[in-house]
């Protein structure tokens, strides 16, 4: 198992960067650019915010671009993850495997808006927690 690192950062700021790879992501595809590019950084924006939550709950994680991984650490810490929030994990592929070419499968617009929509909730939660009075 990879070492775990002090997480560094607030969670605050933590979260303000998935936010701004969400805005990324939604961003209308520029001419030339792939599906999964933008993909990328709807799996962003889910892993920044939950390392937002682990650091907001004092949870050491390692150096990953796993979700699953990340959901199973703060879960071990007490955290309650959702039913629905673990198929952000789907997200996880576009860290590294459609990023480059190979033997994947094109990214399609369908697939897009599903990781954009999986994106935003798993924002909207930790901001909920972060900033449970809405405070930003």
């Amino acid at each position: 198992m990879p070492r775990r690192a002090v997480p560094t950062g607030t969670p605050e700021e933590w979260l303000r960067r998935a936010k701004s790879n969400l805005v990324r992501a939604k961003q209308v595809k520029p001419v030339g650019a792939y599906w999964e590019d933008l993909c990328f950084d709807t799996e962003q924006a889910a892993e920044k915010a939950v390392k937002a939550v682990l650091t907001y709950r004092k949870v050491q994680f390692p150096k990953i671009h796993d979700i699953g991984e990340l959901l199973s650490l703060l879960e071990q810490s007490g955290e309650k993850i959702p039913e629905a929030f673990w198929r952000a994990d789907d997200l996880t592929q576009y860290a590294v495997e459609t990023r480059y070419p190979g033997p994947t499968e094109p990214v399609t617009k369908k697939e897009y808006r599903e990781a954009v929509a999986l994106a935003e909730k798993v924002v909207k939660w930790a901001e909920k927690i972060i900033w449970p009075r809405g405070d930003k």
